[in-house]
């Protein structure tokens, strides 16, 4: 008896163990504020001509915000602090002055997901033309893990998807903040309460041919969101719909959105006759199979906080959609 619960003590002890030891294994989970890089690097070579490079690519003003923001928040750590706190980071960037000139990226080194980009060079040259050839690569990357880490996190609090399905015909990851605005037969207003004020998401579709061609799409996609918000966004007082702001030149961009071409356009929208401003991003989609240009926009109004987070998370939102058959 007192054998057989010795072996049973030892089997238990060993399974233990074994888990423990599995567990160890896992990578930890990689943590920090959405949009924000720990960069490894002695303050020598912070305070110099590289730092000054890797503020200029990483921290440049984002596009399409009333309010100059930078692209990432940096955040500085020396060489000898490598070992701590900071390698949880979900974006590190390690720059250092070795006898190698050499950049690699490692995916998930010290947790997950995580990209870890390591600059290495003889001479502050060197090392300035590794960021300089490689800084797009390194912003797309991080782009995309950001914008997957916001979808994981939306997907936890999701809200009933039948609506947008069964009206658009695709599958939208909207989290539970979000209640219906307003509906139409073409049109879904989304909205969501911040204490700052609020953020947006419309949906709607138009004749596949109100996007001509590429010479005069910027003006096509305007004068759309234009008549869109004269017809259903509008202030309290009379004669107040949303326009695109006519001071600001809007930017466009041509991309594939669930393999679709897409016009991407970012600007700012005002309040006619009123002072509510803010930015927004617009994704007018070629969708051919359904006849259709779907329109996703996302936009917000936030006067006492920063927008780059709030239009990174909308943009999360808007580049989940998958268009059914």
């Amino acid at each position: 008896m007192n054998k057989n619960l010795f072996l049973f003590c030892s089997f238990l002890s060993l399974l233990f163990f074994s888990c423990k030891k599995q567990e160890d294994n896992l990578p930890r989970k990689a943590t920090g504020k959405t949009n924000t890089i720990s960069v490894i690097i002695d303050d020598q070579l912070w305070n110099g001509e590289i730092g000054e490079s890797i503020r200029n690519k990483f921290a440049s003003p984002v596009i399409g915000l009333p309010e100059e923001e930078p692209l990432f928040t940096i955040n500085q750590y020396p060489v000898k602090l490598m070992e701590g706190f900071m390698t949880d980071s979900r974006t590190i960037i390690v720059v250092k002055k070795e006898n190698k000139t050499q950049f690699e990226i490692r995916k998930n080194q010290y947790a997950s997901p995580q990209n870890v980009f390591h600059i290495s060079g003889k001479t502050n040259g060197d090392i300035l033309e590794i960021i300089e050839k490689h800084s797009p690569q390194i912003i797309q990357i991080i782009k995309e893990t950001e914008i997957a880490e916001s979808q994981r996190i939306n997907r936890q609090f999701l809200m009933n998807p039948i609506i947008i399905r069964n009206k658009f015909q695709i599958s939208l990851e909207v989290p539970n903040g979000y209640s219906y605005a307003l509906q139409k037969s073409k049109f879904i207003w989304l909205k969501k309460e911040i204490i700052s004020g609020n953020t947006s998401l419309l949906i709607y579709e138009v004749p596949i041919n109100s996007i001509k061609n590429s010479f005069n799409s910027i003006t096509n996609i305007i004068r759309i969101r234009d008549s869109i918000g004269k017809l259903y966004i509008s202030g309290t007082e009379l004669d107040t719909p949303m326009i695109t702001e006519e001071g600001y030149s809007p930017y466009l961009f041509k991309l594939k959105l669930n393999g679709k071409e897409t016009y991407e356009t970012k600007g700012t929208w005002e309040l006619k006759n009123d002072f509510m401003s803010g930015s927004f991003v617009n994704y007018a989609i070629v969708d051919e199979e359904h006849n259709r240009i779907l329109i996703l926009e996302g936009f917000c109004y936030s006067p006492s906080k920063k927008e780059r987070d709030l239009m990174h998370e909308l943009e999360s939102i808007i580049k989940s959609i998958v268009i059914l058959k």
